[in-house]
């Protein structure tokens, strides 16, 4: 076995991987642009707060994917194929990325999200199904982990292009560099992806149901709580800036470091312990990280300092690290043939509707007091480490002779 191949690592998992990064970029890209260029567009006709319009236009993103990625996974599997799809969703994101040269009305940056949601919806469940054909059991975790790290890679350096090309040469270039990488993506994907033979619909013979419970084993359904808990978990400081600043007594820069800090602890720790997952199994880094991460959670009410801040941001990482990689092996570990656009989904949808209402549920339960959201959102974490452990099989058997 060759080291590549002992990671994980073929043609279809870098070209999905980088297209991953290329969407994630054409998305990330716009948010220091967005706030900027809504400054720039007239009003809209029914008066609406800047800074709702600025959180509308991020969020609508999200939550138009997470709405649409449940059909678009029973679509691919009524295919059988996923290329075609990703190579479609990548075309959407693409012209939608593009289209924001040509916005001139708030209207316009609303229709363009959607568009670009739409994209993602397409892209995002045919490449787990693909992910999941294309990879072994054995080295899942660790594909998983490439996967998920450029991800994170494309989320994390979208933000410093965009500042500095705007700096440099303008809002237009934001839209064509963002647009350039999600093309880039669909290139690599037409090029390196080979599509593999036509599969069977899973279900009863001649009946196709987008939403068949019988593909939604508790251990699918776990995985989707994990991601779900994760990624609201780590998304709901971004409500409170104002107020982390204030008690902080820090700039703008102190929170955005510390913001960033759980991107670079991912970065660092994603693909080894996904790695680690095809050793020692999925479920106990799933409960492990859900476990730690409802301490880290909880803390960051707690916070003092930006110093303290960033390192909770730190252990927040390093806990998601432990649950996506996971979460989506062993996703795949229980997918079945035919099924695996609905049954990944579910694991993608968690994720996304996470991203979405962690922010949301931040910002109503401060409202009783500043400590509260981050609280609620570690027992939530504390109680999802249970479900998954009642609920999640175990589906990587070690080899006792290694």
């Amino acid at each position: 076995m060759g080291r590549a191949d002992s990671w994980g690592i073929n043609r279809t998992v870098i070209a999905l991987s980088v297209a991953r990064l290329g969407d994630a970029v054409g998305n990330s890209i716009l948010f220091i642009a967005l706030p900027l260029y809504v400054a720039k567009l007239p009003a809209p006709l029914i008066r609406i707060e800047e800074t709702v319009r600025v959180g509308l236009l991020l969020s609508l993103y999200g939550l138009v994917a997470a709405v649409l990625q449940s059909f678009a996974g029973a679509w691919s599997d009524r295919l059988g194929r996923r290329k075609p799809m990703i190579v479609a969703g990548l075309a959407v994101m693409c012209v939608g990325t593009i289209g924001f040269l040509f916005a001139t009305r708030f209207i316009d940056l609303l229709l363009l999200r959607m568009l670009q949601g739409f994209g993602v919806a397409l892209t995002i469940p045919a490449s787990m199904a693909l992910m999941a054909v294309a990879t072994r059991r054995e080295t899942r975790g660790s594909s998983m982990g490439i996967y998920s790290t450029m991800r994170m890679v494309g989320f994390a350096g979208g933000p410093l292009i965009s500042g500095f090309l705007l700096v440099t040469f303008g809002f237009p270039s934001v839209f064509v560099a963002g647009a350039a990488f999600v093309l880039l993506g669909l290139i690599i994907v037409s090029l390196w992806v080979k599509e593999p033979p036509a599969i069977e619909n899973a279900g009863p013979a001649g009946r196709f149901l987008i939403f068949d419970p019988k593909l939604i084993s508790p251990g699918i359904f776990g995985a989707g709580l994990a991601t779900f808990l994760m990624a609201s978990s780590f998304s709901m400081m971004t409500t409170l800036e104002h107020q982390f600043n204030e008690r902080l007594d820090q700039t703008a820069l102190g929170f955005s470091v510390a913001f960033s800090a759980l991107m670079v602890s991912r970065l660092l720790f994603q693909v080894p312990l996904g790695r680690l997952s095809d050793r020692i199994g999925r479920k106990p880094l799933l409960v492990g990280g859900l476990v730690l991460m409802g301490p880290a959670t909880a803390l960051l009410g707690l916070v003092t300092s930006t110093v303290q801040l960033t390192g909770v941001r730190l252990v927040q990482g390093l806990a998601a690290g432990a649950i996506a990689a996971p979460a989506f092996a062993v996703a795949a570990d229980l997918s079945s043939s035919g099924g695996e656009g609905r049954q990944m989904s579910v694991v993608t949808i968690g994720f996304g509707l996470g991203l979405a209402l962690g922010p949301l549920i931040a910002g109503v339960l401060a409202m009783h007091s500043f400590e509260m959201p981050f609280m609620i959102g570690g027992l939530m974490c504390v109680f999802g480490a249970w479900v998954v452990f009642r609920s999640v099989p175990e589906t990587v058997r070690r080899n006792m002779t290694d």
